[in-house]
């Protein structure tokens, strides 16, 4: 059934999407503290801060190396498992991708090399300047791929050609310079600055609570608090931006995440936590917090933020809308020099991914009844529970990190950390707090979007290819196996040359001596 399909297919590539952005994160953060050490040590000359370089760079590069191994393989889904996807948006989805592995891959991968491969050839300038170029490249990366997933969340730059049947572009700067795409990329960045900054933080913990390795950890330590500290305030402020572009461009998200069912007078309150009804839609209660919504969501005290019933029901009126275009493009392709076709495609194509949407009910959409237009327009609102719990968890570890850095950061600063046993074992249990908050959030990024693949453009449902259930339940298995399989690599490698220490560089500086502390 095609039902299953889409949801295989769609859980296949949340799959491989999650495992992957385990490994992206400290990639993205760990690039950053190896520019800020090794700054240090040029600036310097401080012995310390290269073996800090070094070492912290290793356990960068394991990372790096597996992460690439899971990213690679999730390109090639968008032609196995959603050809038609690739088909109608690919001149406009592919183009960030091939720069973002033309420009920002190659030169992310060329200096990972010379990191590495370079201490002895390179004088410290020429190395620090790979460092930074490294950085660079990492973060590049980052942004051509969320300019593509930026544009899946708000298509900008593109309409639809009747000529060949697909999304084509308009103008490539309109799809860079996505205003989505941009809050996505900083408050994605930002979080992966925590990991990185939570890793060298917690690991640097483990380090003096067992007296071992102690000036290296102390150094690491304070770099890591200010740093993470910044970050997490970063992830703060970008994530209300992120917030807010979300409600100018995807307001059933946006509405979702609040468990917002009708329009409140201006400002709106904000639901603080709240039981959701699916069926009644409606919350059978709430503890509310009043304006505060309005004014994180519209930045006014005027403006109104519409609740579902409202959305529904705008969005029922555009599938109507969006009939007709179908029905006018359905004749197009039976007859390119249908002028009277083509002319109502023109005066209903902003709604034609609507009118898709009655596809799921119907073969015949110039036949869908009533009952099938209001099943649409309810589809068009992504689950509320899911995303109302995602998002609170995802701020609840925020705030909880903001103020594990905030502490560390203090007593780094009064030097008093290292007398603090229990502020340094919250350190260390704290180290899965940013994955857990970085997975939840692309839960609430991608799952919010539903039912589209490209908001308001493409349903999901379209969007598969012709592939057998039992292909993709194998396909999937095989995914899962070989993901867990590196992830388990991952780990063992990790806590292998974490408890080894700085002692694993071999130059006879560190023989792990313990201390009291």
């Amino acid at each position: 059934m095609l039902d299953e399909v889409v949801d295989l297919s769609r859980l296949q590539f949340a799959a491989t999407a999650l495992y992957h952005f385990l490994f992206v994160p400290l990639t993205l953060g760990m690039v950053w503290l190896l520019v800020i050490m090794e700054s240090v040590w040029v600036m310097t000359g401080r012995q310390v801060y290269q073996d800090m370089t070094r070492f912290w760079g290793k356990l960068f590069g394991i990372n790096f190396a597996l992460g690439v191994t899971t990213g690679i393989t999730m390109e090639f889904q968008f032609g196995t498992n959603w050809a038609y996807y690739s088909h109608y948006v690919g001149d406009i989805f592919g183009a960030p991708l091939a720069i973002e592995g033309l420009m920002a891959f190659f030169l992310e991968s060329t200096m990972i090399g010379l990191f590495f491969f370079g201490w002895d050839r390179l004088s410290r300038r020429q190395h620090l300047l790979v460092t930074v170029l490294m950085a660079i490249g990492t973060n590049l990366s980052a942004l051509w791929i969320l300019i593509a997933n930026g544009w899946m969340q708000n298509p900008v730059g593109a309409e639809f050609s009747y000529q060949t049947m697909r999304m084509e572009m308009t103008s490539f700067w309109d799809v860079v310079f996505n205003p989505v795409a941009q809050a996505k990329f900083v408050h994605t960045v930002s979080a992966g600055y925590v990991t990185g900054a939570m890793f060298v933080l917690s690991i640097s913990s483990w380090y003096l609570l067992r007296g071992r390795d102690v000036e290296f950890a102390k150094k690491s330590f304070r770099i890591a608090a200010a740093f993470g500290f910044a970050s997490v305030c970063s992830v703060i402020v970008l994530g209300d931006e992120s917030g807010y572009s979300v409600g100018e461009s995807q307001q059933a998200k946006l509405a979702a995440m609040e468990a917002m069912w009708h329009t409140e007078p201006a400002p709106a309150s904000f639901n603080l936590v709240a039981w959701p009804d699916e069926a009644g839609m409606k919350n059978d209660w709430s503890v509310e917090i009043p304006w505060v919504m309005g004014l994180i969501g519209t930045r006014s005290v005027s403006k109104e933020i519409p609740g579902i019933h409202e959305i529904v029901s705008a969005n029922r009126a555009r599938i109507v809308s969006g009939q007709q275009a179908v029905v006018a493009l359905e004749a197009l392709r039976a007859d390119r020099t249908d002028r009277a076709a083509l002319a109502r495609l023109e005066a209903y194509k902003a709604d034609l991914g609507f009118g898709l949407l009655l596809k799921k009910y119907t073969a015949n959409v110039a036949e869908a009844t009533p009952e099938m237009i209001d099943a649409a327009a309810r589809d068009t609102v992504p689950k509320v529970a899911p995303m109302f719990w995602s998002f609170r968890l995802m701020v609840a570890l925020g705030l909880s990190m903001l103020m594990l850095f905030g502490w560390a950061l203090w007593t780094s600063v009064h030097g008093t950390f290292t007398r603090s046993p229990r502020m340094l074992r919250l350190a260390l249990y704290s180290l899965p707090l940013p994955w857990m908050a970085c997975e939840v959030g692309w839960v609430v990024a991608e799952y919010g979007r539903q039912p589209w693949t490209i908001y308001g453009v493409l349903p999901t449902r379209l969007s598969v290819s012709a592939l057998s259930e039992a292909t993709l339940y194998g396909s999937l298995a095989g995914f899962v196996g070989f993901y867990t399989v590196l992830l388990c690599v991952e780990l063992y490698l990790m806590v292998r040359f974490a408890r080894q220490g700085p002692g694993s560089l071999g130059t006879g500086r560190y023989a792990n001596e313990v201390h009291a502390l």
